[in-house]
């Protein structure tokens, strides 16, 4: 009987569920899985998880409604915990993204929190807005050996300051990519072409040229073509709608990264100081933009979590 693409991919790729749906995660045996706060909003709305939000305002005995969404993000986790072998990021409330105090203060208190429910940090990873300010939280969390997952990637800068910050994981976005250029082009994209795609084997090819210890997780897919463009990428973390579907493809699948072949790539090195970074960023009208929106999406899906905890109580 022929491979799947989803066995074959995961012979050179780490494979990551994208969903707080624990039926999913066992359904397709991923190492690590994602959360985010759009998910865990999603995922409360199902009668199946009621239990972790009563006993998240249960446990949290100051009663506020902020402590309790902290508290389901850890019963979340840990339920994750159970099923997956490697790692679960778990996200910092988005609000905090222009805040590097906030987001150091608050990743301390996640760890705390599941150190308290008997989990090792080494199983979690802290997930941050890859904004300057969350980049320079990441740096001092690494140096206390909390390990950090800087998200709502969207341009070379940005990953480039994260390996520089000594990040131990970035989470690229290809789906959103493509979306902002093919609502500004009105193209359609397909494979090696997509812009999404190319951004990420860009950041792969830097990243490996120039020996960033730093793992790259390709994320946010909009169809398996893109998957299957970055066959061979460190990381991919990837919804259950489109792991059965590469479940169900039996076509060869063949490897396109690799880090041989980053190293003869002709990427040139970028020099970051927090000028830079601010000035490639605000060059790049798609970089800028989808990590403004992907921002105000989180926080408003926290506000949604928050709402729901309140009508609860």
């Amino acid at each position: 009987m022929s491979k799947n693409q989803l066995d074959a991919l995961k012979e050179n790729t780490v494979v990551v569920a994208d969903t707080g749906d624990f039926e999913s995660i066992k359904a397709y045996s991923p190492r690590d899985a994602t959360t985010n706060p759009t998910l865990i909003y999603k995922a409360v709305q199902m009668p199946e998880y009621k239990h972790l939000l009563d006993k998240a305002v249960a446990e949290n005995k100051d009663g506020s409604v902020k402590g309790i969404v902290d508290h389901l993000l850890i019963l979340f986790g840990k339920e994750i915990l159970n099923i997956i072998p490697g790692r679960v990021s778990t996200e910092v409330d988005a609000h905090l993204s222009f805040d590097t105090p906030g987001t150091i203060e608050k990743a301390r208190y996640l760890i705390k929190l599941y150190e308290e429910n008997g989990i090792g940090k080494d199983r979690v990873l802290i997930k941050i807005a890859s904004t300057w300010e969350g980049i320079k939280a990441a740096e001092v969390l690494e140096k206390e050996g909390i390990h950090c997952n800087l998200t709502l990637m969207f341009s070379l800068a940005q990953a480039v300051a994260c390996a520089e910050a000594g990040a131990t994981l970035i989470s690229p976005f290809v789906g959103r990519i493509m979306d902002w250029f093919k609502a500004s082009t009105g193209k359609e994209y397909h494979g090696a072409e997509d812009p999404g795609v190319l951004s990420v084997r860009s950041i792969y090819e830097y990243y490996k040229k120039f020996g960033h210890k730093t793992e790259i997780m390709g994320a946010s897919f909009r169809n398996i073509g893109e998957i299957q463009e970055l066959a061979g990428c460190d990381l991919l973390t990837i919804s259950p709608q489109l792991l059965e579907e590469l479940k169900n493809n039996t076509n060869p699948l063949e490897r396109k990264l690799s880090p041989d072949m980053a190293k003869s790539s002709k990427v040139e090195k970028l020099e970051i100081t927090e000028n830079t970074f601010r000035w490639h960023l605000n060059d790049d009208a798609m970089a800028t933009e989808k990590l403004s929106q992907g921002i105000r999406v989180f926080a408003q899906d926290i506000d949604k979590l928050e709402a729901k905890i309140q009508e609860m109580l």
